[in-house]
């Protein structure tokens, strides 16, 4: 009766450790589903940013491309007060870039 008695504790002690288990695996599951979903957006994300970046480089060459094509049909060079002109990449770098110079 006494080992009947240690064998019912053990099996109700192992039957809640069963549960907290289960518990953690469920805890665990919605875990990975709301992360994958985070990942999915993420990439997504990613996604639409390598296109637009894709975009604006494509314009940038089209409009760096136009104005050559306009300075080397120009007969007339413009005076500037600089010698040399700069523009700002659309990349968000906020360091210069020297495009031409212009001569005087």
């Amino acid at each position: 009766a006494e080992k009947n008695l240690k064998l019912k504790e053990k099996i109700t002690m192992l039957q809640q450790q069963n549960e907290e288990l289960r518990a953690r695996i469920e805890q665990n599951t919605a875990i990975t589903r709301q992360l994958s979903e985070e990942n999915a957006n993420l990439q997504e994300y990613v996604e639409k940013e390598m296109e637009e970046k894709k975009k604006l480089s494509k314009t940038n060459e089209e409009l760096l491309w136009k104005l050559q094509e306009e300075d080397a049909a120009s007969p007339v060079k413009l005076q500037s007060t600089s010698s040399a002109s700069f523009y700002r990449c659309s990349s968000g770098n906020s360091s210069p870039a020297k495009v031409r110079t212009l001569r005087q």
